[in-house]
């Protein structure tokens, strides 16, 4: 009886039991399904935008697209710089697994130099391995159906086409145009700094020389993007959307391509440069600097070994002569000289002095000799300027004084750059007392005046700058800029619409007219340049031509030969023999060509640098003329119908 009582009892406190935790762990489950709820709500409602935002950054990327850079052309439309399609073999390194592995297969196939393997490393180091990498450029079609082939062995790797600068004249262009290169680090920066990051998000290369660099912003255009879909390991499931990137602007020069490779040939075998003005308007017609180099090599990189004889060669290849090739003038600058004697009275037309075939300065035993050894008798300006009689320059810079000559020659662009819309430029040097005392920390001497009087000592100039004063010479005073583009092309797009503006070459305001005290000064010396064609020392090289020039030629001493001591030609270096210098233009009456010629080692102006002028005036008038019979031919035509 009592046994069965407590059995009894002990069941009903196991159910009470069972029924208390029962009930808690509902509770608990009840509680937890309120949390998760919650969290859910919180996680679909409150933050589905935040999350919705995530998701749609993992499964939607933005690709940018690199605009097609504006194409150049000559003054007629032929095209100097242009893009071809290229191929590339490109890697992703967090895909490609093993890298060393990876390149050694790679480079059996397509042919890896240890330069190039080397480059790929370096820079598969500082970048990181879910960015793209370039393992070789330019492609054959050979080696790119050979990796295609064999192509799924090698995951994270592809061959990609892209468009890339080609420059079809290769060496001729080379100090005008520039070329493209990769973009380093240091270039990033400038385009971080600037703001322009996004702009170039898929662009490789930039402008780094000539035009490609001075109109970078134009030629760049703007970039597109492409939203594409992607799965989990990136790999494209479809795209979404395209903006299409805005191709850079064309630009159209006033060079003329022909005229700039008669320029070429006529500089074969030479070092030296040649600059070519259309009188007008400024406009650059050729702009040659031998010896030059093929920008093509460097679109793709550049290998050491192609780059060391570049950098080596006593030719110097990569200097651009034309603007930064500094050469004392000469006496090219003898109808400036004259026409400062002229403006300052301290000469006539009708003046006259005696030369006996050399200078002495008053109470100064030193001859300065004149390079006519019995000298040129009785000289007046015309024949000073037609013979270059040295000794009558003597006389007239030694009485003038470094001031005046340094103040007049200033107004002719001399000393400073001119402008011409390239970066590689010098200013030269246009000595003066001032400049010599904070160089030198020495006054001016008359010794270093006499020598400055034809050209000589301190005083240099660019062949860019011989042209831009004669220019102005020719223009008598009218001055006009060096300039390539004649007309730019801006597109500027504004909402949906886009608007494209002309802008046109000016003249420089900053550049007003040059006044003499009186303007029949301009005519005396240029009557002297023309009488150099006609009877002086380029007489022999422009006999004959079908057009009338003007010019005046120079030889420029490279060391230092004592005044009084006879020039001895045989004890000297040919890389230490005079340039040779020639300044011209034509018509004479009405100019349209302004030429300056600088030729190293050449000795001889009048008969060296003069026919280099004389090749590149005869096809300017050759030229000219099969337009005109066209353009007649033309207009017969049309009368007839």
């Amino acid at each position: 009886m009592p046994y069965r009582q407590i059995t009894i009892h002990d069941h009903t406190s196991e159910a009470n039991l069972f029924a208390r935790r029962a009930f808690f762990a509902f509770l608990f489950v009840i509680v937890l399904l309120i949390v998760l709820v919650c969290n859910l709500y919180h996680l679909q409602v409150e933050r589905h935008d935040d999350y919705q935002t995530r998701s749609n950054d993992n499964r939607i990327k933005l690709r940018p697209i690199a605009p097609n850079r504006g194409l150049i052309f000559d003054r007629n439309g032929k095209i100097l710089a242009e893009n071809r399609p290229t191929y590339s073999l490109e890697v992703v390194p967090a895909k490609a697994g093993e890298l060393k592995a990876m390149v050694e297969q790679v480079g059996q196939i397509v042919g890896l130099s240890d330069e190039r393997r080397k480059n790929f490393f370096k820079n598969a180091k500082r970048q990181r391995r879910f960015k793209r990498l370039v393992l070789k450029n330019n492609l054959s079609d050979k080696e790119v159906a050979k990796f295609a082939v064999q192509q799924h062995k090698f995951p994270g790797l592809s061959i990609e086409a892209r468009l890339t600068r080609f420059y079809p004249y290769g060496d001729a262009l080379t100090h005008a145009l520039g070329y493209v290169g990769k973009i380093n680090k240091k270039e990033l920066n400038t385009i971080d700094s600037k703001g322009n990051s996004a702009n170039y998000a898929a662009t490789r290369d930039m402008g780094k020389q000539g035009l490609e660099r001075f109109y970078e912003n134009q030629l760049h255009g703007k970039v597109g993007y492409r939203e594409v879909e992607v799965n989990s390991r990136g790999r494209v499931l479809r795209t979404l959307s395209t903006e299409p990137p805005v191709p850079g602007n064309d630009l159209t020069l006033t060079l003329d391509i022909d005229l700039q490779q008669v320029a070429q040939q006529a500089l074969k075998g030479y070092r030296g440069a040649v600059a070519a003005i259309d009188a007008r308007d400024g406009g650059i017609l050729a702009f040659y600097s031998n010896p030059s180099y093929d920008p093509n090599l460097f679109v793709h990189g550049i290998s050491s070994k192609a780059y060391r004889p570049l950098i080596t060669s006593k030719d110097k290849p990569l200097i651009n002569r034309v603007t930064q090739g500094q050469y004392a003038p000469a006496s090219t600058v003898k109808p400036f000289m004259g026409l400062l004697g002229l403006d300052e009275e301290f000469v006539t037309a009708e003046t006259k002095i005696r030369d006996p075939g050399f200078f002495r300065i008053p109470n100064v035993k030193r001859k300065y000799r004149d390079h006519a050894k019995n000298g040129h008798g009785m000289v007046d300006i015309y024949t000073s300027i037609a013979k270059s009689c040295d000794v009558y320059y003597y006389d007239l810079s030694y009485r003038l004084g470094i001031d005046r000559i340094s103040n007049f020659m200033a107004r002719f662009g001399f000393g400073e750059k001119t402008g011409v819309d390239i970066f590689e430029e010098a200013r030269a040097i246009l000595p003066s007392n001032s400049w010599k005392m904070a160089v030198h920390n020495q006054p001016f001497y008359a010794g270093d005046l006499i020598s400055v009087g034809i050209g000589q000592g301190y005083w240099t100039a660019t062949p860019l700058q011989l042209a831009f004063a004669t220019t102005t010479l020719a223009n008598k005073g009218i001055v006009r800029p060096p300039h390539f583009v004649d007309q730019q092309l801006v597109r500027q797009k504004e909402a949906d619409q886009s608007i494209t503006t002309a802008l046109v070459m000016t003249q420089d305001p900053d550049h007003p007219p040059i006044v003499l005290k009186s303007q029949d000064n301009w005519q005396i010396v240029l009557d002297g340049m023309h009488q150099t064609v006609k009877s002086g020392t380029a007489r022999n090289v422009f006999r004959g031509t079908d057009y009338d020039s003007a010019g005046k030629s120079g030889t420029a001493q490279r060391i230092n030969v004592a005044a009084d001591v006879e020039y001895d030609k045989k004890a000297i270096s040919k890389r230490n023999l005079p340039n040779a210098m020639y300044i011209g233009y034509a018509p004479f009456d009405n100019p349209e060509i302004v030429i300056a010629v600088t030729i190293e080692n050449g000795e001889h102006g009048g008969s060296v640098a003069g026919p280099v002028a004389k090749a590149i005036m005869d096809r300017y008038f050759e030229n000219k003329r099969r337009v005109e019979k066209l353009d007649i031919a033309k207009v017969i035509a049309l009368k007839s119908h």
